[in-house]
């Protein structure tokens, strides 16, 4: 008896050890969407291709590529999946652009509180040149069934946004995504 007490108290255990890994995992990312800093990007398109997982636009962002300049390393070489920081700056027309780099195991140097960093990662060097690619875990967006080809095929016409809320880690999760002014989705808090 006292045996089978022992087996079923270590199976809840187990049972409540995932349930918390889980539990914190969903309220991660919610508390990003609650309470990060909210910022709009500009969408450029990139050519998805994905027929089992449904449907969604692959997506591009303007701070996608960054300028050798913006980044505070010289010109070391960095290698793919190099964490790195970009801090970002509202520009005049409401859309939020990179003015600086950095890596992400340098101290933060924030000018002031209009910007915010986002965490990357260096996903390539462009051959040689001035400029490097980075991610941000926000490159896909899952939509309605039937919503993805409509969208894919204009993202390279019209003005598609996204509102990313930051959190004060730099991780980020997508929160709405705009035709110009128009809010067409929302991202679910749960």
């Amino acid at each position: 008896m006292n045996r089978t007490w022992r087996v079923i108290g270590a199976a809840l255990l187990v049972a409540i050890v995932q349930i918390g890994f889980l539990a914190a995992l969903i309220e991660g990312r919610a508390s990003i969407l609650r309470d990060g800093r909210e910022v709009l990007l500009k969408v450029e398109p990139v050519d998805p291709r994905d027929l089992l997982r449904g449907d969604y636009v692959r997506l591009g962002y303007e701070i996608t590529t960054l300028d050798w300049a913006t980044i505070a390393t010289g010109r070391e070489p960095l290698r793919r999946g190099t964490a790195i920081m970009v801090r970002l700056a509202p520009g005049e027309d409401g859309l939020w652009r990179a003015v600086g780099a950095r890596l992400a195991d340098q101290p933060a140097v924030l000018a002031d509180d209009d910007t915010v960093e986002i965490a990357g990662l260096v996903d390539s060097d462009l051959g040689g040149s001035e400029m490097l690619r980075a991610t941000y875990g926000i490159e896909r967006f899952y939509l309605p069934e039937g919503e993805g080809r409509p969208i894919e095929r204009d993202l390279s016409v019209r003005p598609f946004r996204m509102l990313v809320a930051i959190g004060h880690d730099g991780k980020a999760q997508i929160k709405a995504f705009f035709d110009g002014s128009e809010r067409l989705f929302d991202e679910a808090l749960y």
